[in-house]
């Protein structure tokens, strides 16, 4: 079974399992994830936005769009990376996903990251960051790249250890200029340390 496979298997999963459902409720679609399977880089948001709920993409609104200047600034592009959220369905009102739709999903997370195999995962923002390190705060780790195991009875590979790179979101620095620099700064050391040429 293909990569690609397998990850439509886990999608399907999430609506069988009825992952969420008063957040499916109320949502348009289910914004599972995209890009390329084989990827060596996995980034991952928070939870989709309006945009993101209309096309059943992530990252398509402002932030995906600093997103793909980031990508290009680095000689990349989205069909170089896979890109995903924690949480699969737009919360109302673009609130900040709450810890117990995380917890919902998280397996369903680790089994895309463990049917790709990235050698780097890229958290954007303090949610997705603390999903893997629940005490950290980004203002403090961002830019740091640190080794993460992570556990999943789910799937055939029980461990599976990768690099951890904490971001700031791109839309929280979209309208902060020092943020904005800061992220720029920190998105220039994603390739050298996933060895990608």
């Amino acid at each position: 079974m293909t990569k690609s496979e397998q990850l439509e298997q886990v999608k399907q999963k999430i609506i069988d399992d009825k992952v969420c459902s008063t957040l499916q409720a109320q949502a348009m679609s289910l914004v599972f994830g995209s890009g390329n399977p084989d990827a060596k880089i996995f980034f991952i948001g928070e939870a989709p936005g309006e945009a993101e709920d209309r096309s059943g993409e992530p990252f398509v609104g402002a932030a995906g769009k600093f997103l793909n200047e980031m990508l290009q600034s680095i000689n990349l592009n989205r069909a170089d990376v896979y890109i995903t959220n924690i949480v699969k369905y737009r919360p109302p009102n673009n609130r900040d996903p709450l810890p117990e739709e995380k917890q919902q999903f998280w397996s369903y997370l680790v089994d895309q990251i463990k049917i790709i195999q990235p050698r780097l995962i890229v958290t954007l923002g303090r949610h997705s960051l603390n999903c893997f390190e629940p005490a950290a705060k980004i203002s403090v780790v961002h830019g740091k790249p640190q080794s993460v195991t992570l556990f999943s009875p789910s799937h055939k590979i029980n461990k599976f250890e990768v690099i951890l790179l904490p971001l700031y979101h791109p839309a929280a620095a979209l309208y902060n200029g020092s943020m904005r620099k800061t992220l720029i700064e920190d998105f220039k050391q994603i390739k050298e340390i996933s060895n990608i040429k």
